[in-house]
């Protein structure tokens, strides 16, 4: 019997894919190991289900988007999630975050914990607001914040990433603890959030296979600024004429930002397109 499901969990060459029909347990083709090609929590597959003996993976349905790491499929949204302190704010980080969605078509939601800890939330919610992103604002004092991700995460496929330590430290470490071996998916609020192993060891110039041209069009403030530089060949790092270092002069493009554009530009400004293969 055909059926077609989506992938919930993979571990020790084992697949689990919850079909209309129920969960089964499957083995993917050999084929798949020739052609170098692995299967993916989140890909949608058909499924041939075998009574009396294995199940096995047929087909993987094509892809919208895949991570490395963690590797997963299909991802609809992704939560980037922040402490305000303790520890403290990284912007660098979520920027990088929103660089390697953006690259890959994964819409970001921006989640600042701890406000009730901070003078400074609102200042940083401000930032990604401007910058084009929905911003959580979560106060574990008053509860306001955590009533709002439920609408932002029904009929998506989902992942939370952020710093160590957004919820809870370490007394020990000061830092937060990683328990999660394995990627899988679980269903939250009328969509599906994936448990994983997390995103802290991403990389620019490994992971999201972007080259200096791309990087500008990955951050949606610089976007209706970038066809009124005075040349073509503009970097926006210091360029004369700049359209986009003149937005930030202005205040319509937050410092923070365009710092984060600067380090991630010189990063990624001198590897060649082979090199990423």
């Amino acid at each position: 019997m055909a059926v077609t499901g989506r992938i919930h969990k993979g571990i020790g060459g084992f697949y689990y894919v919850e079909t209309a029909d129920g969960l089964y347990e499957c083995k993917a083709r050999g084929a798949f190991r020739k052609q170098r090609i692995t299967p993916l929590v989140g890909d949608r597959v058909e499924i041939t289900v075998n009574p009396q003996g294995e199940n096995t993976i047929d087909t993987i349905l094509p892809r919208k988007n895949e991570l490395r790491r963690p590797p997963l499929a299909n991802l609809d949204r992704l939560f980037i999630v922040s402490s305000l302190v303790d520890p403290e704010i990284r912007t660098v980080q979520i920027d990088k975050l929103t660089v390697l969605a953006a690259q890959k078509g994964i819409d970001c939601v921006i989640v600042l914990t701890k406000a009730d800890l901070a003078e400074n939330g609102q200042q940083y919610a401000d930032i990604y607001k401007t910058a084009g992103y929905p911003v959580v604002l979560c106060n574990a004092r008053s509860g306001a914040g955590a009533d709002e991700l439920p609408a932002l995460i029904s009929g998506k496929l989902c992942a939370f990433t952020g710093n160590s330590g957004v919820g809870e430290t370490s007394k020990k470490l000061g830092r937060g603890r990683h328990t999660t071996r394995h990627c899988e998916l679980y269903p939250v609020a009328g969509g599906w959030v994936a448990d994983t192993p997390g995103f802290s060891a991403l990389e620019l110039e490994r992971d999201a296979e972007i080259d200096k041209d791309e990087l500008p069009g990955c951050f949606p403030d610089f976007r209706p600024y970038l066809g009124d530089c005075r040349f073509n060949s503009c970097t926006h790092v210091a360029d004369k004429g700049c359209a986009v270092c003149a937005a930030v002069e202005r205040g319509e493009i937050s410092e923070s930002r365009h710092n984060s554009y600067v380090e991630f530009y010189n990063q990624v400004k001198d590897i060649k397109k082979w090199e990423r293969k």
